[in-house]
C-alpha cells in the first residue's frame, strides 16, 4: 500500500560514532511465498478477464474516463457525458480511461511516421468525440480491467507487508492467502469500479497514519515524507469514495491519538493539513474545474445509515464460508486468550467493527468490501499468536484446512465470476 517500504539495515563503525542506512532487498522464503500467492491471484484474474465480455458499465467507464483525460464534455455545464460525478468518484474513471488514452496517443504518434495519404487520422488528430478511435484500439478489455487487478495486487502486497511486520511470516502468509483466494476480491478486481480503489486507499491510509504516529516519536525531519504520504493516501481515497476517506480520517485520528503519546498535540494539526491537501487532490481530479468539484459537497456521496445487511450477505455466502469460520475462531480467541489482545490485533478489529455496519444511501458502494483487508489482517494476527502456543499443531491444522478449503471454493467460483 501507500506505506510499503523496503527493509533498511543499518551499518556503522565499531565505535558507533557514524552510522548510515544501506538499502538491502531481501528475497527469502517469505517473499517467495508472497510472490507465488500474488501470481496465483493474477492468474485467476486474467483467466476471468479473458472470458468476460465488455458490458455497458465498461463502456461508460472507458468513455467518461477518456473524456476526463482528453478534453471536457461537449455538454455545457457538465464535467463529462456521465454528469458531474457527484455520486461517484473520479478515480475509477481515470484509472479506466488512462490506458485507452495512452494507446490513442501512441497510435497518433505512430501515424506521424506514415505518409500523409496513408495516415489514419487527418491532420494527426481526432475529430469529433474522444471515442472516435475505438475501432483502432486493441485489447480494450484488458486495458480496461487489468489496471484494477494491479491495484488489487498492490493491496495484497500491502496486506502481506503489514501483517508480516506485525505478526511474522505465518501471519502474513495466512492473511495474504485468504485475500488472494477470496471470491469477492477477485470479482471486484476484474471490473472497473471505485470500491476496489477505496479498499486499496483506505487500508493504506489507516496504516500510513499509524506509521506517521510512530514517526512522531522520532526527529521532526522524518515526519514530513510520511505526512506527505498520508496526504496522498487520503486524497486518492477521497477521489474513489468520499465516505471512505472520511472514515479513514476518523480511524487515523483515533489510532494516532493512541500512539502519539507525548506528541498528541500535533495529531490534529497533521490531520488538518492532510485533509486540506486531500481536497486539493480531489480538486485536481476534476481538472481544477470549480463547478463539478462543488458537487463533492452537495451531491450527498457521503450519506450513510447503519445496517448489517452487507455483512450478513458476506458471511452467509457459502463462498466465504472458510473466511467466516476463521473470523469466528479468531474473534473467540481474541476475547478469551490474553496474548491476542494488543493493539496490532485491536486496530484492524476496530476498523472492521466500524465499516461493516455502514451502508451508503446516495451512491451504490460496498463498505463491507473496504473492511475485508482489515478483517484478514485481524485473522492473520490472531492465528499467528496462537501458533506460538502449545496448541500450535491444532491451530496449524485448522489454518491449513481453512486455506485449502478457501482455495477450492474460489477456484470453483471462477466460472460464475466470469459471467
Amino acid at each position: 500500500m501507500h506505506g510499503i517500504q523496503i527493509d533498511v539495515d543499518s551499518a556503522g563503525s565499531s565505535t558507533g560514532a557514524h552510522q548510515k542506512s544501506l538499502w538491502k532487498i531481501q528475497i527469502g522464503r517469505p517473499q517467495q511465498v508472497a510472490l507465488l500467492l500474488l501470481l496465483l491471484f493474477l492468474a485467476q484474474c486474467i483467466w476471468v478477464v479473458h472470458r468476460q465480455e465488455l458490458s455497458p458499465a465498461d463502456y461508460r467507464f472507458a468513455m467518461c474516463g477518456r473524456q476526463m483525460w482528453e478534453r471536457p464534455s461537449p455538454l455545457a455545464g457538465y464535467f463529462t457525458t456521465c454528469g458531474n460525478m457527484d455520486g461517484d468518484g473520479t478515480f475509477a474513471y481515470r484509472v479506466a480511461g488512462l490506458p485507452l488514452t495512452t494507446e490513442r496517443l501512441v497510435l497518433l504518434g505512430i501515424d506521424q511516421f506514415r505518409s500523409p495519404q496513408n495516415r489514419l487520422y487527418a491532420h494527426g488528430t481526432l475529430n469529433g468525440t474522444t471515442w472516435e478511435a475505438r475501432h483502432e484500439l486493441i485489447s480494450v478489455k484488458y486495458l480496461l480491467h487489468l489496471p484494477f487487478v494491479f491495484f488489487a495486487i498492490w493491496l495484497g502486497a500491502g496486506l502481506w507487508w503489514v501483517a508480516r511486520r506485525l505478526f511474522g511470516n505465518e501471519g502474513g502468509a495466512f492473511a495474504l492467502g485468504l485475500y488472494c483466494f477470496c471470491p469477492a476480491v477477485v470479482r471486484f478486481a476484474v471490473t472497473p469500479n471505485n470500491d476496489v480503489l477505496a479498499m486499496w486507499g483506505l487500508y493504506g491510509l489507516v496504516y500510513t497514519a499509524i506509521g506517521v504516529a510512530h514517526a512522531m516519536q522520532g526527529p521532526r525531519r522524518k515526519w514530513r515524507p510520511r505526512i506527505v504520504l498520508l496526504t496522498v493516501a487520503m486524497g486518492l481515497t477521497a477521489t474513489a469514495h468520499l465516505l471512505a476517506a472520511m472514515i479513514g480520517w476518523l480511524l487515523a485520528l483515533v489510532f494516532m491519538l493512541y500512539l502519539a503519546e507525548r506528541r498528541r498535540s500535533y495529531v490534529m494539526e497533521v490531520l488538518i493539513y492532510s485533509g486540506v491537501g486531500s481536497l486539493v487532490i480531489v480538486f485536481a481530479s476534476y481538472a481544477f474545474r470549480l463547478a463539478p468539484f462543488s458537487y463533492v459537497f452537495t451531491g450527498g456521496s457521503a450519506r450513510f445509515l447503519l445496517s448489517l445487511d452487507g455483512a450478513r450477505r458476506f458471511f452467509i455466502d457459502a463462498a466465504n464460508g472458510p473466511i467466516t469460520v476463521a473470523a469466528l475462531v479468531a474473534l473467540v480467541l481474541f476475547l478469551t486468550v490474553k496474548r491476542c489482545r494488543y493493539f496490532g490485533n485491536l486496530a484492524p478489529l476496530f476498523a472492521v467493527a466500524l465499516l461493516f455496519p455502514v451502508m451508503t444511501t446516495q451512491t451504490v458502494a460496498r463498505p463491507w468490501l473496504w473492511a475485508l483487508p482489515f478483517l484478514l489482517t485481524f485473522i492473520g494476527g490472531v492465528f499467528a499468536d496462537v501458533l506460538e502456543t502449545r496448541q500450535r499443531r491444532l491451530f496449524l491444522g485448522l489454518a491449513g484446512a481453512v486455506m485449502v478449503t478457501q482455495v477450492l471454493v474460489c477456484v470453483a467460483m471462477l466460472p460464475s465470476i466470469a459471467l
